[in-house]
């Protein structure tokens, strides 16, 4: 399915609502936000008004974190503020006032409050973030408030070529590179792809 497909689609289930939202998920390093930021290009560029709201915004604080012994593991299901999330989904979803968004600074390995405004006239909001499908709770119960959902499903061996790609950007030592792949990122990746419900689009690269 191509970009063009995919916009199709948003356009045309979208028609008659005052707010659409896909969530885009998948495993760490598979494309969300490249696609979700294309998409609103091209949506905005067929006169559409489309935001994207990140899911890494509702990471824990570092602070948090280490009090609970879930540094190491930052990225990991646990290590989110879902009912921050859903909270936030569920006044987006309304339509009826702004809504700031926090955003996630990779840079600074930190979320920026209020970073993002979601005007109540933009028509679609493209949700992005690894676990926006995984049917467990708390994730599950996000479920109700996409209207369309796509789940990105690189191979391993692209996604560990990628996040390798990551690390090394970010000036991480060999060592650090490791830890990130094979203690962190790919086990979060696998609990995307084994946990998450059947998606209305499923792409295996972009």
């Amino acid at each position: 399915m191509t970009l063009q497909d995919i916009v199709q689609a948003i356009v045309d289930k979208a028609q008659g609502r005052d707010r659409f939202i896909v969530a885009i998920a998948g495993p760490p390093g598979s494309g969300k936000s490249t696609l979700a930021d294309a998409l609103r290009e091209a949506l905005t560029g067929q006169d559409e008004t489309a935001e994207v709201l990140p899911m890494d915004g509702f990471h824990m604080d570092n602070a948090v974190l280490e009090a609970r012994g879930l540094l190491p593991r930052k990225g990991a299901p646990e290590t989110f503020d879902v009912r921050g999330l859903i909270d936030i989904l569920q006044a987006v979803r309304a339509a009826k006032e702004e809504v700031l968004v926090p955003v996630f600074d990779r840079s600074r390995e930190i979320a920026i409050a209020s970073a993002r405004p979601i005007s109540p006239d933009t028509h679609v909001v493209l949700a992005e973030g690894n676990y926006l499908l995984v049917d467990q709770e708390p994730w599950s119960h996000a479920a109700p408030l996409f209207d369309l959902t796509i789940l990105l499903a690189p191979s391993e061996p692209v996604l560990r070529e990628r996040l390798r790609a990551r690390w090394v950007h970010y000036g991480l030592d060999e060592a650090g590179i490791t830890w990130k792949l094979d203690g962190n990122d790919l086990p979060n990746g696998r609990f995307v792809l084994e946990h998450s419900r059947t998606p209305d689009i499923r792409i295996e690269t972009f």
